[in-house]
């Protein structure tokens, strides 16, 4: 009786199981008389098309804009301010604002786009291999037109609407040399090779710590700035320069800060290979 019982209760079993596949089937069969192939189609297009447009919304709205111009803007902005609210601002504040403003893009956006609103850095990268050859000209492009939007609209905002280069009017948001063109070079070259040695230390070397990354670059900006902002304005990035003598058409002494454009190619090189010597030698 157990034995009947059992195999009764297995076929019982079995063709439900055979009951269950058919309407599956059945079900499934309905399903693609009615829609075919076009379901899978528009799968694949929403599967391809979601991520593109992420990637596409990504790389124009934080890389392509939004860096360099929240860098530009506050900074200059802290400049404009200070010129017309009988220096409010400071100097230290002013080198304070662009050290924070640094520190913050660093944090917010690094992770999306590598915190790439330095055409020096964004080039000794790409020489170094830490960065594709290919995309230097949009990020270049993009660098200095974001830097001009903002000086644009420091320059609607404020009025700035005054002959800067005659110096007249001290409320150029850009950058000038207060003495010899020649002293403004050497010392744009020594505060830009700190600012790419630092960068080259806590973004090339695995030892480092990288959430500090933001805090040590907002740092060496905050110091350059207040060593050399009343020598030759402390640009250390030629985006910044270029975008308010474009606004402003002021191009006095414009080639001290893309001159040296090309010198960050070898300093971030010989960096690397400095911290690279500095591993191997304690590796030993």
């Amino acid at each position: 009786m157990a034995e009947n019982s059992g195999n009764d209760q297995g076929g019982a079993r079995e063709g439900v199981v055979v009951v269950n596949i058919n309407e599956v089937e059945h079900q499934q069969q309905k399903e693609a008389t009615h829609n075919p192939k076009p379901m899978e189609k528009q799968d694949s297009l929403l599967s391809f098309s979601v991520p593109f447009l992420q990637k596409v919304f990504n790389s124009v709205t934080d890389v392509l804009f939004l860096e360099p111009y929240f860098l530009i803007f506050a900074g200059c902005a802290s400049v404009a301010v200070n010129a017309q609210h009988d220096k409010a601002v400071t100097l230290t504040g002013i080198a304070i604002v662009w050290g924070l403003t640094v520190m913050v893009l660093v944090y917010s956006l690094g992770h999306i786009s590598g915190a790439h609103f330095n055409p020096a850095v964004t080039i000794a990268f790409a020489s170094c291999r830490r960065f594709p050859l290919k995309q230097v000209p949009a990020y270049v492009i993009s660098q200095v037109m974001g830097s001009t939007l903002a000086a644009a609209t420091l320059r609607l905002l404020f009025g700035l609407d005054h002959d800067v280069c005659s110096g007249k009017h001290n409320v150029f948001v850009g950058t000038l040399p207060s003495g010899s063109d020649f002293q403004s070079f050497v010392i744009e070259f020594i505060i830009t090779f700190y600012l790419m040695f630092a960068i080259s230390g806590v973004a090339t070397d695995n030892r480092a710590i990288g959430e500090l990354a933001g805090l040590a670059i907002g740092s060496t900006v905050l110091l350059n700035a207040i060593i050399a902002g009343p020598v030759s304005g402390a640009s250390m990035n030629p985006g910044r320069s270029l975008g308010p003598a474009i606004v402003y058409n002021c191009y006095k002494g414009i080639w001290i800060y893309i001159a040296y454009i090309d010198k960050p190619l070898r300093e971030i090189t010989k960096s690397g290979s400095f911290l690279k010597t500095t591993r191997n030698g304690s590796s030993r």
